[in-house]
């Protein structure tokens, strides 16, 4: 008895010992990674007299800084991304700060949404207000890139590159006849004519409804462009779509001069000596070049510790799921907002959305969330970024009031099923039988590997009927309008955001900067302070402390490219039964 008493006391302390030992691990593990993450910006970055602010357009542009990854920082393997709100925030301080004399932008092919691009052309052409110089510098020029830049007072270009407009184009690729030859059949149920997310599992080209869709909000994204860019380069739309039409990236450099797509033909070095003479100094190396992010670092822009008015902005980025760590996470953001409307401190909320959708379970559980933040009596605004569609249009519409850019994807109201039956595939093609066993006739409800009868699919389109009437019920509700004008304009249909404003889904043409500015005005404040959520601490604690995630880096790490496949089969296998889901389009 004593043997095996003191064998079990052992064994305790030793799982206690393990257990310190893991976390200590973990600890020093995050301390390595913060001062790894620390010393990608530059810990020398000081703002003197004649800076220059600097935009590095390389990577990919994202809504905010990425949440810190152990094992991308230690093996080095983390993507370059450029941090929107940075971009946003360095600009609009930078505009009435006399240290910064003008922006350089380097353009290298940086990609991004195209609503993401709008804002930032935008927040630029505000920039210039000041009186204060933008130059800009390619090699060659992406279409996304000469939007952004095209209002550059110098746009300067390598002799030997190009620029490359070219209107836009969506792809979809469709996979019909790949799961008819490997014996896969998708079972859809769904509500809404235009509700095309199914479509690349059904059918094997486009259905006219889709292509009504497509090319009605596609042809007023590329009119919002190409109207900026020949506002900017003082041309006409004709002249920017004939550029278009003569595809420019086959052009010799002196067209781009004799239709003024750029300013000035130079090599690198050149346009980095024509920058110091601007600054007064003999080299390119003696300017000051700051990025946004250090600048926004020194100069503390969201001022978080200098004003009793606090507005939280909450970022609502990526797919909308139950339960996780990646995307919008029902399970986390509904409490978060909870404790939002308890939170004394903060008196208004900006949630930031840029989602295609998802889990219509975690939509309402967030819908509902902010409803009990509007309970309170805070405001709440909503600002939609690239893409805030089906369930993202879900958490949006009980806003106080909502704003999108007209480039901004929205609406797309309307939910579906999607249940996978494989048994073709292992029956036909794999030679695997089975027998079943059920206590009751619908026991086997939803199984992989029988297809639903036709009962069963009644059942599931009344259920998806139910969600849908929910989802056009909240949308009336949150818009003021009846349940029939609402139905009019859903039916799954996507809606670029000019649309949006002439069929009253949202309120106002604007980015996240003129949300702020309208709610700080609307609650009277002259002077407030921006809290940003979730804390990047917070999320990085999250990940580190769950072996889940842990497991997920090492598979990623072993698969490689073939984790894409591997991620993609366990997102269906997790998908909840009924998906506010926008499909993923290819714009370029």
């Amino acid at each position: 008895m004593m043997k095996r008493f003191i064998t079990a006391m052992l064994g305790s302390l030793a799982g206690i010992w393990l257990s310190v030992m893991l976390l200590t691990i973990l600890f020093f593990l995050s301390i390595i990674v913060f001062a790894i993450a620390g010393g990608t910006s530059d810990s020398t970055a000081k703002l003197t007299d004649n800076s220059i602010l600097y935009i590095d357009l390389s990577g990919t542009i994202e809504e905010r800084a990425p949440e810190l990854d152990l094992f991308s920082e230690l093996y080095g393997a983390s993507a370059k991304i450029i941090p929107l709100n940075d971009i946003l925030n360095s600009l609009k301080s930078a505009q009435n700060d006399n240290r910064i004399k003008g922006l350089y932008i380097n353009c290298d092919g940086a990609t991004s949404g195209i609503a993401t691009s709008e804002e930032i052309h935008n927040a630029i052409i505000e920039f210039q207000k000041s009186g204060k110089w933008v130059y800009a510098y390619a090699d060659t020029y992406t279409q996304n890139n000469y939007y952004i830049v095209s209002s550059a007072n110098f746009l300067d270009l390598n002799p030997m590159g190009s620029v490359d407009i070219k209107g836009l184009s969506a792809t979809t690729v469709f996979f019909k006849n790949l799961l008819d030859k490997i014996g896969v059949e998708m079972q859809v149920i769904k509500v809404g004519t235009y509700k095309s997310a199914v479509e690349p599992f059904i059918l094997t080209e486009m259905s006219e409804a889709s292509r009504l869709q497509q090319e009605h909000y596609m042809g007023n994204i590329w009119q919002t462009i190409s109207n900026g860019i020949a506002e900017a380069r003082n041309v006409t739309i004709e002249d920017v779509n004939c550029w278009a039409d003569s595809i420019t990236i086959t052009q010799p450099a002196k067209y781009y001069i004799e239709h003024n797509i750029v300013d000035r033909l130079s090599y690198r070095h050149e346009t980095e000596k024509s920058i110091a003479e601007l600054c007064g100094v003999e080299k390119y190396n003696d300017v000051n070049l700051i990025t946004p992010t250090d600048y926004c670092k020194i100069v503390n822009v969201l001022n978080t510790d200098n004003s009793n008015n606090k507005i939280a902005i909450l970022y609502a980025v990526g797919d909308i799921v139950d339960q996780g760590d990646e995307g919008i996470v029902g399970r986390t953001m509904a409490p978060q907002i909870l404790e939002l409307a308890e939170d004394d401190d903060i008196q208004a909320l900006v949630l930031r959305v840029n989602s295609g959708g998802g889990s219509a379970f975690a939509s309402e559980q967030i819908w509902e969330a902010l409803e009990q933040f509007k309970a309170k009596g805070k405001k709440f605004y909503v600002s939609m970024g690239h893409l805030a569609a089906s369930g993202g249009y879900y958490i949006s519409c009980g806003a106080d009031r909502i704003y999108a850019d007209e480039t901004t994807l929205t609406g797309s109201i309307g939910i579906f099923g999607l249940i996978p039956c494989i048994k073709d595939l292992l029956t036909d093609n794999l030679g695997i039988t089975q027998g079943c066993v059920s206590t009751n006739s619908n026991s086997d409800f939803i199984s992989l590997t029988e297809p639903m009868t036709t009962s069963q699919r009644n059942k599931m389109q009344q259920m998806i009927n139910n969600g849908y009437e929910t989802f056009v019920r909240r949308c009336a509700e949150g818009r003021g309008m009846s349940v029939d004008s609402i139905k009019a304009i859903a039916e799954g249909r996507v809606w670029d955001g000019k649309s949006a404003l002439d069929l009253g889904l949202i309120d106002k043409i604007g980015g996240i900067d003129m949300a702020i500015a309208d709610l700080s005005s609307e609650l009277g404040f002259d002077d407030y302070a921006i809290v940003e959520y979730p804390s990047e601490m917070d999320d990085f604690i999250k990940k580190l402390l769950n072996p889940e995630n842990i497991s997920e880096q090492i598979i990623s790490e072993k698969l490689g490219n073939a984790y894409i496949y591997y991620n993609a089969v366990n997102k269906i296998k997790t998908m909840e039964k009924m998906q506010c889901r926008m499909e993923k389009i290819i714009i370029e």
